[in-house]
Formats: C-alpha cells, sequence, structure tokens
C-alpha cells in the first residue's frame, strides 16, 4: 500500500473502499469486511450516508479475523450540514462514533461549505476543538472550492490536511488541485468511477486494452499518478479485489496525457457553489 503524508506528519493509504450509496446491512458490514481481509487499510463513509452501524460492524469483523489492531486502520466519517455550527459539532463526532463503535476517527471532514459563510467558518473552529482536544487525528473539507478554502484560511488558525472532491477525467480540477499544492493540502477523490460511466469511454477502454488491465484499474492508477487519494466503491468481492490490485503497473505520461485530455468540467455531484444540502 502507498501512503500520502499530511502536513502534520500524519499519513493516509492513497487507496481506501468507499462506501456511498451502499444501504445499512449485511452486504454493506461484508463488503468492509472483505476489504480489510483483503488488504484495505483505509474505510471512508458518512453520516448523511446512514451506513455507519454496518460499516462499524464490518470494520469490527475484519479486524477480528484478521488480528489487525484498529490503529492498522485509517477511517474517515463526516460532518453533515445539518449538524454545523460550533456548538453540534462535538455531539455530531460522537454520534459517528458511537454508531461505528469506534474511539475516534483518523479523519473527520466538514462534508460541504453549505451556502452561509459565517456558518462555514464557525463549524471549521468546532472542527478545530476536535482536533486540539487529541478527540481526532486529522481534520479536513471536501467539496470545497478554492474561494471556500480562502474564506477558511483568512480566519481559522488550523489547516485542513485534505479536500474530498469529485474528480475524474471528466473532471479534472486542475485549478483546485493546482491551488490545493501550493497550500500542502491533498486532494482525495469521490466517485472516481462515475458511477462506472467513465468505464465506458473509449479512450479508458483502449489504455485498457493496451497495458492488459480493466477500465476501473486505469482509472485507480490515473487518480494514484495524479497523488490523488482515490476510493473507490464497491461490493462486490472481485471488484473490491480488482480496484486494490494497482500497484504492479504505472501509466506512461502519454496514457497520462490521454485520460487528462478527457477533461469536460462534467460533474456527476452538485456544484459546491449552489449546494445547500437540500
Amino acid at each position: 500500500m502507498e501512503f500520502v503524508t499530511f502536513y502534520n506528519g500524519n499519513k493516509m493509504p492513497i487507496i481506501g473502499l468507499g462506501t456511498f450509496r451502499v444501504e445499512n446491512n449485511d452486504q454493506c458490514k461484508d463488503a468492509v469486511k472483505h476489504a480489510i481481509e483483503n488488504g484495505y487499510r483505509h474505510i471512508d463513509t458518512a453520516m448523511i450516508y446512514d451506513n455507519e452501524e454496518m460499516v462499524g460492524q464490518g470494520i469490527a469483523e475484519g479486524l477480528a479475523s484478521t488480528g489487525l489492531d484498529r490503529s492498522d486502520l485509517f477511517v474517515t466519517s463526516k460532518l453533515w450540514l445539518d449538524d454545523y455550527g460550533r456548538s453540534n459539532v462535538a455531539e455530531a463526532y460522537e454520534t459517528s462514533l458511537s454508531k461505528l463503535g469506534l474511539d475516534y476517527l483518523d479523519l473527520y471532514l466538514m462534508h460541504w461549505p453549505g451556502l452561509d459563510e459565517a456558518l462555514m467558518i464557525d463549524t471549521w473552529q468546532g472542527m478545530e476543538d476536535l482536533y486540539k482536544n487529541d478527540k481526532v487525528k486529522n481534520i479536513g473539507v471536501s467539496n470545497f472550492n478554492a474561494e471556500h478554502l480562502e474564506a477558511l484560511l483568512a480566519q481559522v488558525s488550523i489547516k485542513p490536511v485534505i479536500n474530498q472532491v469529485e474528480f475524474h477525467p471528466y473532471l479534472t480540477q486542475s485549478e483546485l488541485r493546482r491551488y490545493l499544492e501550493v497550500q500542502n493540502i491533498h486532494v482525495e477523490s469521490w466517485s472516481p468511477l462515475m458511477n462506472a460511466q467513465i468505464l465506458e469511454d473509449d479512450i479508458v477502454k483502449s489504455v485498457a486494452s493496451e497495458i492488459n488491465k480493466t477500465p476501473a484499474q486505469v482509472i485507480i492508477r490515473w487518480n494514484i499518478e495524479h497523488g490523488v487519494v482515490v476510493i473507490p466503491k464497491s461490493v462486490t468481492p472481485s471488484r473490491i479485489e480488482e480496484n486494490l490490485n494497482v500497484f504492479d503497473f504505472e501509466l506512461t505520461k502519454e496514457h497520462i496525457e490521454r485520460l487528462d485530455s478527457l477533461n469536460e468540467d462534467k460533474r456527476i455531484g452538485p456544484n459546491p457553489s449552489e449546494y445547500s444540502g437540500h
């Protein structure tokens, strides 16, 4: 497994298992357990996914069956907009911990910037409180554009370690990624496979056939080549394994350029500048 290192010295596995749109049932639990048993050390969930209980059970069963310690895993959850406000953050965090059956999270994210800048900054101060009180290992944001981060960084004392955003060959976010690189804030991609849409692209398929890998492996490797943390979602055991099997090859510069050229600034999720959570 490869890692990225945050500005605070902490490390994060560059691949994790995403759980967006995975229901809170045995399939979710089994997927998380299978991922851990097959080498994943990074699990991503969120309060709004409404599956933290079964993600937590999968973590517990995966740790039990592998003999790993909790400290061997990197677990992320996210604060939803309904719980924004400095005074609400600690309770929301403890609720997520309780559902997951964990004592701490490795990473807690503000899920969206929201449309109220003052509330965004106030909420981040609550995230800082968690971090300063050693309740959480790392704090970050999700779906923040550069202007959101500019407003935040002008008024807070602790920088996010990471920004989890929509990122795939149809939305390469090059300006935002350049900004984050200057700020020493890592990038993480959600929905990297575009709910499988990108896997049907002719260029993606041609690169895959040239190097005898699957389209999904090509896209995941493309994320890694860009230094982006990637959390492909699957509940299918064979796909969970396939998605992690990307460390025995590299893409050429020409492959990367071909994939980069697919950019259309096309989103499958909301525009962060316009999203209120409803």
